[in-house]
């Protein structure tokens, strides 16, 4: 009987120093993307001093949360989390409803002159209209100073368009089309009923891209409206920011308290924007890796 004999592949000392390479490249390349958190969150919370003569460089120097005392104290901040809130789910909403309702049909084969309107909507990738017609265009449907500024004109992102279509193309197989149509099912019921739960990995993606970019939004909010009441967190914290930047008639430890106090701001403000985003991520994290995975295998 013969004796069952474990055989190991020895590596070869080229290989060894190649893993090696690799592991400490993703370390470094983990510590510059860690080591800026941790310092914008231990800035945020240590003294004002400390930060502006430059003491912290890892952990909080001095305690303290005058930085985010400074912003809750502002009645802006609440309102301007509730209007973020609002813009980032509804326009999150429509944007993925559109996306869907535009990726979908392109992605069939059976839909009549589907490459050209692809080639037409690709285009506008790299021409668009500008700023000012953008603008006109806006005014003539009476957007201006209202939230639907927000959520409109930029609804649809041709970059989630093309991944949508991707994934729709190889993971929704036109059999599967054709069997519901043979048992007497619509495009709507097929739609809501097999596409969409097929469909959750490039749903999260989209949902993802679309908060993202709704919650970060800034330059929109600038241009198109007026009301403060209407304005999101970011256009309000920029506002506070210009405020402590502001110079007036004041005494030289009024004026080097404000400096101090505005640079703490920047790192508090950095979290407070961001914070919703890193805990959404978490939850949408394993959809949004197979979704981007299988929408950018087929063109």
């Amino acid at each position: 009987m013969a004796a069952n004999v474990q055989t190991k592949i020895k590596e070869s000392t080229v290989d060894k120093t190649f893993l090696i390479t690799i592991y400490i490249l993703l370390s470094i390349v983990a510590l510059v993307v860690i080591y800026p958190l941790i310092f914008i969150v231990s800035s945020s919370i240590s003294s004002p001093a400390a930060v502006t003569s430059g003491r912290v460089w890892l952990w909080p120097v001095d305690i303290s949360f005058n930085g985010y005392k400074a912003l809750f104290n502002t009645p802006e901040i609440l309102t301007g989390y509730g209007n973020s809130i609002f813009y980032t789910a509804a326009g999150t909403l429509i944007s993925v409803a559109l996306t869907i309702m535009i990726a979908y049909p392109l992605s069939r084969k059976t839909f009549f002159g589907r490459n050209t309107l692809m080639m037409i909507i690709t285009f506008t990738m790299i021409f668009s209209g500008g700023l000012i017609p953008t603008y006109m265009v806006v005014k003539q449907l009476h957007l201006i100073d209202t939230r639907w500024a927000l959520l409109i004109p930029n609804a649809i992102w041709v970059w989630q368009v093309i991944i949508a279509r991707s994934f729709f193309q190889s993971s929704i197989p036109g059999e599967l089309l054709e069997a519901s149509e043979i048992d007497g099912c619509s495009d709507m019921r097929f739609i809501w009923s097999v596409v969409l739960p097929l469909s959750k990995p490039i749903i999260a993606v989209l949902v993802l891209m679309y908060a993202v970019g709704q919650w970060n939004a800034y330059f929109d909010a600038l241009i198109y409206l007026k009301s403060a009441d209407l304005f999101p967190l970011q256009l309000i914290l920029r506002s506070i920011i210009i405020q402590n930047n502001g110079s007036g008639a004041m005494d030289v430890a009024k004026m080097v308290e404000r400096q101090q106090l505005t640079e703490l701001l920047k790192y508090s403000l950095i979290v407070v924007a961001t914070l919703p985003v890193l805990v959404i991520y978490p939850f949408v994290q394993r959809h949004f890796v197979q979704g981007m995975l299988v929408g950018s295998v087929k063109g």
